[in-house]
């Protein structure tokens, strides 16, 4: 694998490889009178901003506004508590006898249905959530999404019981803006901790791999928290609290939620069909800054390094690179297509083919506009299913 500025991933799926400090990232699960924490190393795509500087930002993050949030929206906000059998090796919890983890969740609607994330309750027995005002309810798994940490969970209860909380647009979300976590870390149910999105875009893991879009906060985020909302200050979920990055294995100031564009697509699917598929188109890509682009003759958008026999991309007639060139001492795939546009849509990085590719279902056809050899042209791609697992 290249260092540095290297970034080659399946597309909508798993990143290869970024430059920077390893890093330990640890997914914030709790198992009750006893911590597991579950590291797995990557190499790390730089941090944000510390919650000591997140102290002296805008006036939107006072105590006050921070207290009408969690006013709002505590009582949607849920603890779960899920039992696993021996033997399991599903993500995360690993080999062992019979065990209980501890994690959160959100109410998303008056049918009982609760977000969390699949690490959360991955292999479960059973599942019981417990309500802000301490009553405690039996779930079922709807249905799970390995490649983005999303679950669906469900509880049989009167809609008067139940306090849906509103999805907010992620995609609006900027740097800098106030945001809200609660959850239950080390099982202290309803905590609530504030900061600002320090980041977005991020690579985080996920049990089939990577997810390229997480928003980074200096909320402090610990084990336990995972599946609890991130809210903006008006009260609105923009994302699952789903991971931290840490060299303790607690909070450090750098926590990566899946935005709420990802939870309204995975949800909207769980929820109409029982299942999830992901659009895969079946390359690998890369980006390169634009310092080296330009040093290398290499065009803006997203370069295709190599194609997936039997793909979508293959049947297109895709084109994978042919050389390697170094700058600065870092090596760069050049000589393959590079993606401009998806439809309509300016691609101009990995994370904009990733996100493209994302917004679609299987069997969609779309047309790509492709740079090679300098001359442009467009292709025309029906897109294939995800595999469960990609790369790596």
């Amino acid at each position: 694998m290249n260092h540095s500025f290297r970034r080659q991933l399946a597309v909508a799926v798993l990143a290869a490889g970024l430059g920077g400090a390893v890093a330990a990232v640890v997914v914030a699960t709790t198992v009750p009178s006893k911590t597991t924490t579950v590291v797995r190393e990557v190499v790390g795509s730089g941090t944000g901003v510390s919650s000591t500087s997140s102290s002296t930002t805008a006036s939107s993050k006072t105590g006050s506004g921070v207290n009408a949030v969690y006013r709002s929206a505590s009582p949607g906000v849920v603890e779960i508590v899920v039992t696993t059998g021996g033997g399991s090796t599903d993500f995360p919890f690993g080999q062992g006898q019979e065990s209980k983890a501890q994690g959160s969740g959100w109410v998303y609607d008056t049918d009982g249905h609760i977000i969390t994330n699949h690490h959360v309750v991955a292999g479960a027995t059973s599942v019981h959530v417990r309500f802000s005002d301490g009553t405690v309810h039996p779930a079922t798994v709807v249905a799970s999404d390995p490649s983005t940490d999303l679950a669906v969970i469900k509880v049989s209860m009167p809609a008067s019981q139940l306090h849906p909380l509103s999805l907010g647009d992620s995609n609006k979300v900027q740097v800098g803006d106030g945001v809200v976590a609660i959850g239950s870390p080390f099982g202290l149910q309803n905590t609530v901790t504030w900061g600002i999105v320090s980041a977005l875009h991020r690579q985080m893991t996920a049990p089939s791999g990577f997810y390229e879009n997480a928003i980074q906060t200096d909320a402090a985020v610990n084990h336990g928290n995972s599946g609890g909302p991130l809210l903006n200050m008006a009260g609105q979920v923009i994302g699952v609290n789903t991971q931290i990055e840490s060299d303790s294995g607690g909070n450090e100031g750098v926590a990566f939620a899946v935005p709420s564009a990802t939870i309204r697509t995975i949800v909207g699917q769980i929820l109409s069909t029982g299942k999830v598929e992901h659009a895969f188109l079946g390359v690998k890509i890369q980006s390169v800054p634009a310092q080296a682009a330009a040093a290398l003759g290499l065009q803006k958008g997203a370069e295709v390094t190599s194609v997936t026999a039997g793909t979508a991309a293959a049947k297109a007639g895709l084109h994978g690179s042919t050389s390697t060139r170094s700058f600065q001492g870092d090596q760069f795939d050049i000589g393959g297509d590079v993606i401009t546009k998806v439809d309509d849509q300016s691609v101009s990085s990995s994370n904009d083919l990733s996100a493209a590719i994302d917004s679609h279902k299987p069997g969609d056809t779309i047309t790509l506009t492709v740079v090679r050899n300098g001359a442009t042209r467009t292709v025309q791609v029906t897109l294939g299913t995800r595999p469960t697992k990609v790369g790596g």
